[in-house]
């Protein structure tokens, strides 16, 4: 007779299927148009610092990190030195370092899949997928297709809208000047209520809001990102319920 630990997901729920990437693909359809300001600005910028438009496109689609890449061309500059090379990876890995907690909160779910179809779906990682794929496990999802098929949709929108904003120059340059950069934390902000799960999840967040607050006044540049988020991560770990 099977023990009550044999009630975990069965291993046939580890699926990836087109109707997956269908689902990933509605679910994060409602962030698109702000990722076409985006990577429209990302390609005025690379224009602006004298990259050529196979160089942007390639970085896009090779390197795909958002907003790391809009850094990235804040950073840039005509002639390099290795030191320069050097705090151009460290600023770049600290901003996309949120990445790493991200995976490793769907790893259970990623775990159930040959290494080869985990490191694939990761490559289009982002933070959209992550929590559109957080969702989508915490209703009882366990099709990756949705986190793959989100990942893959932006990746397309994001390397095809390079091109124009690379052609356009610097008419979009700064997302800020329209507003869109409140399309992520708005987005994020609607996606994460049906994640709620009382008052007691409520204290993680509130210590991951105030230490990256005041990491941001006290540091300058990203590290904000990444101490907001182990903050936030080590309250939860230390309040959550023992099993």
């Amino acid at each position: 007779m099977p023990s009550s630990d044999d009630n975990s997901d069965p291993p046939a729920a580890a699926q990836l299927t087109l109707a997956g990437m269908r689902l990933g693909l509605r679910r994060v359809s409602v962030l698109m148009p702000g990722v076409v300001v985006f990577a429209v600005a990302f390609g005025a910028a690379a224009s602006a610092k004298g990259l050529t438009l196979f160089e942007a496109v390639l970085m896009s689609a090779l390197v795909y990190a958002g907003v790391s890449q809009l850094v990235a061309m804040e950073l840039w500059r005509p002639e390099w030195t290795w030191g320069a090379i050097v705090a151009l990876a460290f600023v770049t890995a600290t901003v996309n370092a949120r990445t790493i907690l991200q995976a490793a909160s769907l790893q259970p779910w990623f775990s159930r899949y040959p290494w080869f179809v985990t490191a694939f779906q990761l490559s289009f990682f982002t933070d959209a997928n992550w929590l559109v794929g957080t969702r989508y496990h915490g209703e009882g999802g366990r099709d990756l297709g949705v986190v793959l098929g989100a990942g893959l949709a932006l990746w397309v929108l994001w390397v095809a809208m390079t091109v124009p904003g690379y052609l356009l120059g610097t008419l979009v340059a700064d997302p800020r000047r329209y507003g869109i950069d409140m399309v992520m934390p708005i987005f994020f902000a609607a996606m994460i209520v049906p994640l709620w799960r009382g008052k007691r999840a409520m204290l993680p967040w509130i210590i991951a809001g105030v230490v990256a607050l005041v990491t941001a006044r006290l540091v300058d540049g990203y590290a904000f990102i990444i101490v907001g988020a182990l903050s936030g991560a080590v309250a939860g770990a230390l309040l959550d319920d023992p099993a």
